[in-house]
């Protein structure tokens, strides 16, 4: 599943096509499909995934390319990424001098408990049972993803990273396009946290 604000985002930051992209964490490949259709020429992986066309190859893995890549979109996959330090340097050593890396990430250090309870509502009324309660939800979530300050201590190393944009992402984790309107609102008056964040990271000379 692909969001659209999310591809328009990743269109309007690759370089032109045909430039070679790498999608990290392509999921079921919606969005490197959508890409290729527009002219990419995308390679999705995924260590997950059943789709034939995401190879199911961890970071870490990842084969030599023919030529290298010309960009390379993270789109909420980074921060599972593991061993970090290994799969980063790898990614470094694919992508040519100046390839962009987009990052588009879940910041859990920003679910506090009215962000965590206005999702567990959302999720609820939707016949969800996630069985977390709002003082809990923040927390779990935090022990399980590498933080974007981690996330980009370690980019540093290789890539020169741009300041974070923050914005939205409660509505596109397992909820859908029908709360966009109802979370930007809430986010505009300060009601709820900016819980996504996005990054253009490029990589160093070598």
């Amino acid at each position: 599943m692909t969001f659209r604000e999310v591809e328009e985002w990743v269109r309007s930051e690759l370089p032109a096509p045909p430039a070679r992209v790498l999608e990290i964490g392509a999921g079921d490949g919606a969005l490197a499909r959508a890409l290729r259709d527009a002219g990419w020429d995308v390679t999705a992986i995924d260590p997950k995934s059943e789709t034939p066309d995401v190879s199911p190859v961890a970071l870490v893995d990842l084969p030599s390319p023919e030529a290298l890549y010309d960009a390379a979109v993270a789109v909420v996959s980074l921060h599972h990424v593991e061993p970090l330090e290994e799969s980063l340097e790898r990614l470094a050593t694919v992508l040519v001098h100046g390839a962009p890396l987009l990052l588009d990430e879940f910041d859990a250090s920003m679910l506090d408990e009215r962000a965590s309870a206005w999702w567990l509502a959302q999720r609820h009324a939707r016949g969800g049972d996630d069985p977390e309660t709002p003082e809990e939800l923040g927390p779990k979530m935090r022990a399980k993803v590498h933080a974007i300050e981690d996330l980009t201590r370690v980019l540093a190393r290789w890539f020169d990273v741009d300041e974070p944009v923050r914005g939205l992402y409660l509505y596109r984790w397992h909820l859908d396009e029908s709360v966009h309107p109802e979370e930007q609102r809430l986010v505009d008056e300060e009601e709820l946290p900016r819980t996504g964040v996005r990054i253009i990271a490029r990589r160093k000379a070598r």
